[in-house]
């Protein structure tokens, strides 16, 4: 990635789309921190994320893409877990008429996310609130969004090496929630036809039964879902996925899940494959 943040036009021969974002000005909170860095995300927006800590993936990029590809008409988004604001920004500058609520437990993750959301200049379209998904007081009992994101941990505590970071750790072990959670969190928050966008692992066979199980817990039914391929030829080892209240369908297609064929991201021979590339060109980022 460049480390040139003045505004431009073209990067590596690619003609940036979307608005042109205020950057740090004369503004001291908004420099390069110790330890941290600042890199392109979606168009001219740039994010604040540590060196040694949790940094963005292919994982956020995709949850935003595909919740935005299939709600393209919300209004509203809520984030949860949202880490360092990797998904929700993308998810404004794929949508920018909507309002945006983050809710995240880790202090750090929540500063980093709104310094990103000051140097891209989105402070009235964002509400980052700190506090635990899972928490009723974190969201009131009457907000309700047309778009809710998640990108969860994916594995239970103990079934792994944790990380170097303590950023790390929540961000890939189920500290503060489970899939379950998200899905709870989602289904008492989606407005009448609202749509909940996830993505999680789906090898071994028995992670994407937990989306399954914690989406029919919830009253929520995957509507459709897309594996993803990190390598041609390997096995699927994540998956996006396209929830709704079961209550909001129609009663012949409340347990129907329409599946799409999988996204590969690299060709055998280790290229971007073209389809990834297209899929980036979406979410303005370098193909």
């Amino acid at each position: 990635m460049s480390k040139d943040i003045s505004p431009k036009t073209h990067f590596r021969g690619y003609a940036i789309p979307g608005p042109t974002v205020p950057g740090n000005g004369e503004d001291p909170e908004l420099a390069v921190g110790p330890g941290e860095t600042l890199d392109v995300l979606c168009g001219h927006y740039r994010i604040f994320q540590l060196k040694k800590g949790h940094r963005y993936s292919t994982d956020d990029l995709l949850t935003a893409w595909y919740g935005t590809s299939w709600c393209p008409s919300a209004r509203s988004i809520l984030d949860l877990g949202s880490g360092i604001g990797t998904v929700a920004m993308v998810a404004a500058w794929r949508l920018p008429g909507t309002q945006v609520v983050t809710v995240e437990a880790q202090g750090e993750s929540v500063n980093l996310a709104r310094k990103s959301v000051r140097w891209n200049g989105l402070e009235e379209r964002f509400d980052i609130r700190e506090g635990d998904l899972r928490g009723t007081e974190i969201l009131s009992e009457t907000e309700r969004f047309d778009l809710v994101l998640g990108s969860p941990p994916y594995f239970p505590l103990g079934s792994g090496v944790k990380g170097d970071h303590p950023q790390k750790v929540a961000c890939r072990f189920e500290v503060r929630g489970t899939i379950a959670d998200y899905c709870q969190t989602a289904a008492r928050h989606l407005e009448i036809g609202g749509t909940f966008a996830c993505v999680f692992p789906v090898t071994p066979s028995e992670q994407a039964e937990r989306v399954a199980i914690g989406a029919k817990a919830a009253g929520l039914t995957i509507v459709r879902q897309r594996s993803i391929v990190l390598r041609e030829g390997e096995p699927p080892l994540l998956g996006v996925f396209i929830l709704m209240r079961s209550a909001d369908l129609p009663e012949d297609i409340q347990d129907q899940t329409w599946e799409e064929p999988p996204l590969i991201i690299r060709r055998a021979d280790g290229s971007i494959h073209p389809e990834y590339s297209a899929v980036k060109l979406g979410f303005g980022f370098p193909p």
